[in-house]
């Protein structure tokens, strides 16, 4: 039986690591796409690497650009992945305020070269999709799912639509076997350090040992719907394994306040975060997501 090939744009994020850990224990041969740069970015993935020189190397990084059309042209055509999962993006939401256009480029249509490539190289794959829960924006303050209606209150929100819309009509349009996986916040120890739970956890750390004073932080009454990064990729795997290609929402059905998370993290170092944490309105987005909940009973 011949080994399935995989081809992950993000792999060095959060989910990219964890998603080439999973895949590779169920025996793919998985392909990274990496942007060139003059320093590394591979940490989350370098306990996963292997000498190139190696005989039966199954991790394997190749150079290439959500936005440089030819080389994901190239890419296609030359590895043939059986699945391809897009989880490349400019994906800090504060950020794309101040960097709209590049975070359209990306984000937006990144996806759509992605899929153009797998269309005009003619191969017989399945695509995978990263949307967000950002999408929703304040559609609703009841469960969020699948027949909810998107209302994106920032630029890499807007972007996530574009790519959502973008994988229906390419499969609808070319029978491309394309899903969405909606997935609501998912955290790990591999997040980033600017996201706003990384930010708390490594900021009480520094506070308890005596290296940090304050934390600074901005809305603490956002509700996010917070699950596990691990978890979520086996989600994404499974889309990928269905007859039919579908989109999903991926969540826990539980909604917390930032403020929650704090009283929840402080408590485990016997600390009183009210003593620490000042609000900065820098961190404040121009348009505000208050509520996020996920309905994740067709998943």
């Amino acid at each position: 039986m011949k080994k399935k090939t995989a081809l992950i744009s993000g792999i060095t994020g959060q989910d990219g690591s964890y998603l080439a850990e999973f895949l590779l224990k169920k025996g793919y041969c998985v392909y990274g796409l990496m942007r060139r740069s003059s320093s590394f970015n591979t940490q989350r993935i370098d306990h996963l690497y292997q000498d190139p020189h190696e005989k039966n190397v199954n991790l394997k990084l190749v150079y290439g650009d959500l936005n440089d059309a030819s080389s994901l042209n190239r890419i296609m055509r030359t590895i043939k992945p059986s699945e391809v999962y897009n989880l490349g993006a400019q994906s800090h939401v504060k950020v794309s305020f101040e960097i709209p256009e590049y975070t359209g480029e990306i984000t937006g249509l990144g996806t759509t070269r992605l899929l153009e490539a797998i269309r005009d190289s003619g191969i017989d794959t399945k695509f995978y999709q990263a949307s967000s829960s950002e999408m929703f924006g304040n559609a609703s303050r009841e469960a969020q799912g699948e027949k909810t209606p998107f209302y994106p209150r920032s630029p890499y929100a807007a972007a996530k639509v574009y790519s959502y819309w973008m994988t229906v009509n390419y499969r609808e349009a070319y029978d491309m076997f394309n899903c969405n996986g909606i997935l609501f916040n998912h955290e790990s120890p591999r997040r980033g350090e600017t996201f706003v739970t990384r930010k708390i956890t490594m900021a009480l750390a520094k506070i308890k040992l005596g290296v940090q004073d304050k934390l600074f932080l901005g809305n603490l009454d956002s509700k996010r719907d917070w699950g596990f990064a691990g978890d979520y990729v086996e989600a994404m795997w499974l889309m990928l394994q269905q007859k039919k290609a579908e989109d999903y929402v991926v969540a826990t059905g539980e909604t917390h306040s930032v403020k929650e998370f704090l009283q929840e993290a402080f408590s485990y170092a016997q600390l009183d975060w009210k003593k620490y944490v000042e609000i900065d309105k820098k961190y404040f987005r121009p348009t505000e997501v208050d509520y996020l909940l996920g309905d994740c009973s067709k998943a």
